[in-house]
């Protein structure tokens, strides 16, 4: 600990020089860390994952901070600002875990092989620009502003391909669907 405190009185050893200068940072700075990050988390492993994130952010900066000596403090403020982001990120997956558990469950059926082979064959029977602008829409799902450009054509030339296309679409699919 007298060796610690010479070693910043004296300004030696304040910047890692290489590996053995991080390593020593670590060494120095670790144990406090995970302690401080055990007493926010409660978790032991939870902790030490933090302290590591947080000691890679602030390692990678050491160069570019304005007191070397300062890294513990540094260091310290990473911790807990890692920890309330880890916080703000749970809550919002329990809230959207909270919404979902509102929604009707989704059907597990197998796909519909079938029909989807008879849709895609559909839409390879379209005019090539139709069927370009269908695919660019609902495949690629770009707006009809991103179909035009993506086209070189007007935005109204794209949305009525895309119409075009897709009242041929329905058309195909209802008489196929009516025949035994």
């Amino acid at each position: 600990m007298i060796e610690v405190r010479e070693a910043e009185r004296t300004g030696r050893d304040q910047e890692p020089s290489g590996e053995g200068g991080l390593a020593e940072l670590y060494e120095r700075h670790a144990g406090a860390a995970v302690g401080l990050a055990y007493l926010l988390t409660g978790d032991r492993y939870f902790a030490e994952d933090l302290v590591q994130e947080a000691f890679v952010r602030v390692a990678g900066r050491f160069r570019h901070l304005r007191d070397a000596g300062a890294f513990e403090g540094y260091l310290r403020r990473t911790v807990v600002n890692l920890f309330t982001s880890q916080l703000r990120r749970r809550r919002l997956e329990r809230a959207y875990l909270k919404r979902e558990a509102g929604r009707p469950p989704a059907s597990h059926e197998d796909p519909d092989v079938a029909s989807r082979d008879e849709l895609w064959r559909a839409v390879q029977r379209l005019p090539e620009r139709q069927r370009a602008a269908v695919v660019l829409r609902y495949y690629e799902d770009l707006s009809e502003r991103e179909v035009a450009t993506t086209m070189r054509c007007s935005n109204a030339a794209a949305k009525s391909l895309i119409q075009r296309g897709m009242q041929t679409l329905r058309g195909e699919i209802d008489t196929e669907s009516e025949e035994p």
